[in-house]
């Protein structure tokens, strides 16, 4: 892509090893069959990015691959699907990281992972120039990543905010700990932060979704979703309260409904919608994810996600 995208998807880039629905877990020593297995890209930033891609936004992936044969391969999918791969970054000594995505029939995900190239991914890799001249800065997998600190990261979204930029943070939470101090002088310069409740719990110690947003709207965050899978999301702002549902589908794998779901909000962003009518295509583009397996094949193309808004209602009340 030759033309400066409106997004920069900065974080996590992965190969993605992952499995039709399997019966069962397979004992040791037993072979399990699969329908099929797809090797795909993956990874927050660069989910991200295809989702937007798919929905007809111009799409950057700032990260690291190695440099073997995997991070070839990432790098030319993500091209494929016509995202900017300017700034994917191979690491020498580095292998890119994979994870191995195991599904089993009527049970949530379970996930094999090596982190690779990803652990050397760091706030100096988003490039000044191209973070000023974009729309939208999203980051996503933070807290994950050991080599990205929020002392580095608060002047890039610091400039991004003085330049217009609006910017927007997804975590991954791995365990129990204390992540607070790695949030709060970041989310101030933060528009849109989107942690999922399991996350938002290890995070803040509260079960309720909304006591946790409204702790992290607190802290300094513009907006806060947070999603919560089959049962829909909640959004907070200064003066607004809402509770979403989730929209009817067929459900087949739940991996990057989250990244697609970000995809779709920010698509609202950009498209100067407002809170609700963000919530609805952010919903429709995650319930669209999760129809086939992989994190980004499912996902609705723009006249797809239109045509499904079309045709169904979300329910959105004030809470």
């Amino acid at each position: 892509m030759t033309s400066q995208p409106d997004v920069l998807c900065a974080g996590i880039v992965v190969a993605d090893h992952v499995c039709t629905p399997i019966s069962h877990v397979p004992a040791a020593g037993e072979l399990v069959m699969a329908d099929g297995m797809l090797l795909t890209s993956g990874g927050c930033a660069a989910n991200a990015a295809i989702d937007l891609a798919k929905i007809g936004v111009r799409a950057a992936v700032v990260g690291r691959v190695g440099a073997d044969l995997f991070g070839r391969i990432v790098s030319d999918m993500l091209r494929d699907s016509g995202v900017d791969v300017s700034l994917v970054m191979p690491t020498p000594g580095m292998d890119t990281s994979q994870t191995m995505i195991v599904n089993v029939a009527g049970q949530d995900r379970r996930f094999i992972h090596t982190f690779g190239a990803n652990a050397r991914f760091a706030a100096a890799d988003i490039p000044s120039d191209r973070l000023i001249s974009c729309k939208v800065l999203y980051l996503g997998g933070y807290l994950l990543t050991p080599n990205l600190k929020q002392e580095e990261l608060v002047p890039v979204f610091q400039k991004a905010r003085a330049h217009g930029v609006k910017t927007v943070l997804d975590v991954g939470v791995p365990k129990p700990g204390e992540y607070v101090s790695r949030l709060d002088r970041l989310l101030p310069f933060t528009d849109v932060f989107l942690p999922n409740n399991h996350e938002g719990e290890l995070i803040t110690g509260e079960r309720d979704p909304v006591k946790q947003a409204e702790i992290f709207q607190r802290l300094g965050a513009r907006t806060v979703v947070i999603t919560m899978g089959g049962d829909g999301s909640i959004l907070v702002q200064k003066d607004l309260r809402l509770k979403a549902g989730v929209y009817p589908i067929d459900y087949v794998d739940g991996s990057g409904g989250g990244d697609a779901f970000d995809a779709g909000y920010i698509f609202g962003m950009l498209q100067n919608m407002g809170a609700e009518d963000c919530l609805r295509f952010a919903s429709a583009l995650g319930a669209s994810c999760v129809r086939a397996i992989g994190t980004t094949p499912g996902v609705f193309t723009r006249p797809e996600c239109e045509e499904f808004l079309a045709k169904n209602k979300l329910s959105i009340h004030r809470l």
